[in-house]
């Protein structure tokens, strides 16, 4: 009897530890339905509609002649196609570097001084309020990033091959945590960014409101996350590096619905 007890045990616990995971899951994407309607990242979204309007800087001038790629001020469906080439600047651009670079040209910033401020201070929170609203001028469209140009096919390739490199003190590449289906790390699910890992998920879930830390999050601040966590150096912000990780991402993320900004722990 004792030898069947134990079978039936042993047989019941893979069952028992699989419910749980589903469970814990189930709970966590409860817990942010649960948020969804109130979510703090309309707070940003308002803030940088103001922004984007408000005559500032050196010049006093408003964005609203920013180019994102669409025309002349023109944001609804600029984010689903970012990163992109601009024939202006001579490079593949998303959309924070593309701010930086309107915040310089039209209103007289410095786009330099800016990437080196700390996330979430001074101008640098501005760029993420106007993330936020850029973004949620978006949300529901499916991601259609371009790859007609040259260049936009050579960070594409740029940012596979940074996605796959190993080194560091960990040897952790991007693909150590996002390259296969099913993983996790703690409670957190992983998405696979091979591929389109689904709506709100991956590359189309970010900028994203951080629970956790009661921040707006931006892609490269997400990015600069990961690079601390593999114990690389931090990437400059804006920098062709982490443009290149977004296009690889977006490009393979293509169709997905933006749901940005998403809601994370």
């Amino acid at each position: 009897m004792f030898r069947a007890a134990a079978a039936a045990l042993a047989l019941s616990l893979p069952l028992a530890a699989a419910w749980a995971q589903k469970t814990v899951a189930d709970g966590i994407a409860e817990y942010r339905a649960m948020l969804a309607d109130g979510n703090p990242a309309e707070l940003f979204e308002a803030k940088g509609e103001a922004l984007w309007k408000q005559p500032r800087g050196p010049l006093k001038a408003t964005l609203e002649r920013c180019d994102l790629g669409l025309g002349p001020g023109v944001v609804q469906g600029a984010w689903v196609a970012l990163p992109r080439y601009f024939a202006d600047t001579r490079r593949v651009q998303d959309l924070e570097s593309r701010l930086l670079t309107c915040m310089e040209t039209l209103q007289g910033f410095k786009a330099e001084e800016i990437a080196k401020t700390a996330f979430g201070k001074g101008e640098m929170a501005t760029i993420e309020a106007l993330v936020a609203w850029v973004a949620a001028e978006s949300r529901g469209r499916k991601l259609a990033l371009p790859q007609a140009h040259a260049e936009e096919k050579r960070f594409y390739a740029l940012g596979q091959k940074a996605f796959y490199f190993r080194g560091g003190p960990m040897d952790f590449a991007c693909a150590t945590c996002h390259g296969e289906k099913g993983k996790r790390v703690r409670l957190q699910d992983l998405p696979d960014l091979r591929s389109n890992p689904g709506d709100g998920v991956g590359f189309a879930a970010w900028p994203a409101y951080r629970v956790s830390s009661g921040e707006l999050w931006t892609l490269q601040r997400r990015l600069n996350d990961c690079f601390r966590q593999q114990r690389f150096p931090y990437p400059g912000y804006a920098s062709d590096l982490t443009i290149a990780l977004g296009v690889f991402m977006g490009v393979n993320a293509q169709g997905a619905e933006a749901a940005v900004p998403a809601l994370k722990r």
